[in-house]
């Protein structure tokens, strides 16, 4: 262990994340591992949703200044936010690498040995190809997902984009088994920005010095074969992340988690709670809230629901639900803003999570061996709601009207009905590989030495350069 903590030991990784929840965190769990590996650790990030440097004391914290406010950010959608970064960010972070890689720095901090970027910041390409730097790029969600982005082009040219509601039950012929629904979208002003931000991060990931996934080999077999046939950059699936015993001992979020919900869970039955959280950016009607809240109470199931304060359009909280309400719920359901993630799927009262599918909850529901209630909204999460539901066949889609019924029955047949034990033997089998996949042989152990060994011949390479 002590031999693995010095192989990159003078040799600093310059990281930096887009400034989304879904993002930062499995950035800074990077971040952690390569660090429990020797390396020296700087992240460079954005103003707006920066993280907070006194949960990392290991590493070196660079905001930059001037690119990018709060008050703007908070006036645009994740798309067009992304793509001012893209521009805005140039200067502040050519000034930045520039910095670091000067003498006395490099002599102070360690031999600068690459940097690792968030794949929706394509920008960083052209800056690191200027500086003189290896770019490495971090894919923050799934391998078959990425394969669809890459497939936009394609795509468009068969007519599949924009989606069209009247094709929605046709099969992607070239994408089996997504049909035209599952293809993502994004609630976005300009429905043009998204295509054009994937087609350009693509793009540059092709011009990276590897390309790194928080999934493993076992997992996502098919979709990596073919981007490795694809692709001729070098491509680690170490994942999951948050499984590495270093990786989870910070605090990844930016809201704090309320933790009295575990004592609630302590005192419910093994498997008998349904988990609910659609993570840090969906957003429901009031009309649409009711109906969840109706069909968790009617399903008679206990649950835990983690209501992110903005997260019913119009309101701050829980101001929709009726009067009496939450003292007619008793000792059944517990409420919070927000919940330690981790902390719940590993409890063993939780039975199910209802869950929007980002890949960070998706693939954290599979590595604790919980099955899924999916309700993707967009983006990659129908892709990855697709693959819960009809590939692992570890859950089940709410597919139709979102309607307290409807809810109410795919509650009871995830938790009590004759799929329920094919379900759960599906997703324990799929928590094993992910438990192997990180031990000493296993695919993300091997991959993990492979970057590692990349990354410090990318530093020779950099000072033969030179």
């Amino acid at each position: 262990m002590e031999e693995e903590k010095q192989r990159g030991k003078g040799n600093r990784i310059i990281l930096m994340p887009s400034p989304f929840q879904g993002h930062i965190t499995p950035l800074l769990q990077l971040a952690n591992i390569l660090y429990s590996k020797g390396f020296s650790i700087t992240i460079v990030h954005t103003v707006f949703n920066s993280p907070d440097p006194s949960s990392y004391p290991h590493f070196s914290f660079l905001p930059l200044h001037g690119a990018l406010s709060e008050t703007e950010a908070s006036k645009v959608d994740a798309v067009h936010l992304t793509e001012v970064i893209n521009v805005r960010c140039v200067q502040p972070l050519k000034e930045c690498l520039t910095l670091l890689l000067s003498h006395d720095k490099v002599k102070e901090d360690g031999c600068v040995s690459c940097f690792i970027v968030d794949a929706a910041l394509y920008f960083t390409q052209g800056v690191c190809d200027e500086v003189g730097v290896p770019r490495i790029v971090l894919r923050t969600g799934g391998a078959s997902s990425f394969l669809v982005f890459a497939s936009f082009p394609l795509l468009r040219e068969k007519g599949y984009f924009p989606v069209q509601e009247s094709r929605s039950e046709e099969v992607v012929v070239d994408l089996p088994p997504l049909k035209v629904k599952d293809l993502p979208v994004f609630q976005s002003k300009e429905p043009e920005a998204f295509y054009k931000l994937v087609c350009r991060f693509v793009d540059e990931c092709k011009k990276s010095s590897g390309i790194i996934w928080n999934t493993f080999e076992e997992l996502e077999s098919s979709a990596l074969t073919k981007l490795r046939q694809d692709f001729s950059v070098p491509i680690y699936p170490i994942g999951p992340f948050h499984k590495y015993s270093l990786a989870g001992s910070n605090s990844t979020s930016l809201l704090t988690p309320d933790k009295t919900c575990i004592s609630w869970l302590d005192k419910q039955e093994q498997k008998s709670v349904v988990y609910v959280s659609f993570g840090s950016i969906v957003a429901i009607s009031e009309e649409e809230f009711l109906e969840i809240a109706w069909g968790l109470v009617n399903s008679n199931q206990p649950f835990l629901w983690a209501i992110r304060p903005g997260t019913i359009r119009g309101s701050e909280w829980l101001e929709p639900l009726p009067s009496g309400f939450l003292e007619n719920l008793g000792k059944r359901g517990y409420i919070v803003k927000w919940a330690p993630q981790e902390q719940v799927l590993k409890h063993p009262a939780v039975g199910a999570f209802w869950t929007h599918n980002g890949w960070n909850s998706t693939l954290e529901s599979v590595c604790e061996g919980v099955p899924m209630i999916c309700m993707p909204s967009f983006g990659d999460q129908k892709i990855n709601a697709k693959y819960a539901s009809d590939v692992w066949k570890v859950g089940l889609q709410l597919e139709n009207k979102l309607e307290r019924g409807e809810i109410e029955k795919v509650i009871r047949k995830l938790m009590l009905g004759d799929e329920a034990n094919e379900i759960r033997e599906n997703v324990m089998n799929l928590k094993e590989k992910a438990n192997v996949c990180l031990k000493k042989g296993g695919s993300s152990y091997c991959f993990l030495d492979s970057l590692v060994s990349e990354i410090l011949s990318l530093k020779s390479s950099t000072r033969r350069a030179q």
